[in-house]
């Protein structure tokens, strides 16, 4: 197993988020690194797929990584994630008590690690991430802006 970086870690979410648009997903994707950096969990958004409205990249990827790591505390690995997490993956991550995230773009919309909201190192909560937003956030938030514009379709009026 290789260490990688978090700018390293970036780029394989980067790949996920990728995999998940070509399919007709919203871009986003998630690696979960454990204690040493390497790398145990990958996933992309498949809400559309698998029909599951829990089906985010950053939930998918925790499950992976419990399953590789034969428990569901996290609480010495690294989640990264293209988006800023939303609030149900926000909570699904202090949940598993993940030490660190790192994101890439900002998510002024629905973002609850520091945007919109902070539940991430909220402390009336019993675990708090350390938070590293804005890794490769022009290109993780180019992706989604793209996709949005290009794949969503206006709602009817």
């Amino acid at each position: 197993m290789i260490s990688v970086t978090d700018d390293e870690a970036m780029e394989l979410a980067l790949a996920q988020a990728r995999s998940g648009g070509a399919s007709g997903e919203i871009p986003i994707g998630a690696v979960v690194l454990d204690g040493e950096g390497t790398v145990v969990a990958r996933a992309h958004n498949s809400r559309e797929s698998l029909l599951d409205p829990t089906a985010h990249a950053e939930v998918l990827a925790l499950r992976q990584a419990a399953a590789a790591l034969g428990r569901w505390r996290l609480d010495d690995c690294t989640m990264v994630v293209t988006l800023e997490p939303c609030p149900m993956c926000a909570g699904a991550i202090v949940m598993a008590r993940v030490r660190r995230l790192v994101f890439g773009a900002w998510n002024e919309e629905y973002g609850a690690a520091g945007s919109r909201w902070d539940l991430v190192r909220d402390r009336r909560l019993n675990h708090r991430s350390e938070v590293i937003g804005g890794v490769q956030a022009d290109e993780c938030g180019a992706m989604v802006t793209q996709f949005m514009l290009t794949q969503r379709v206006a709602p009817e009026e």
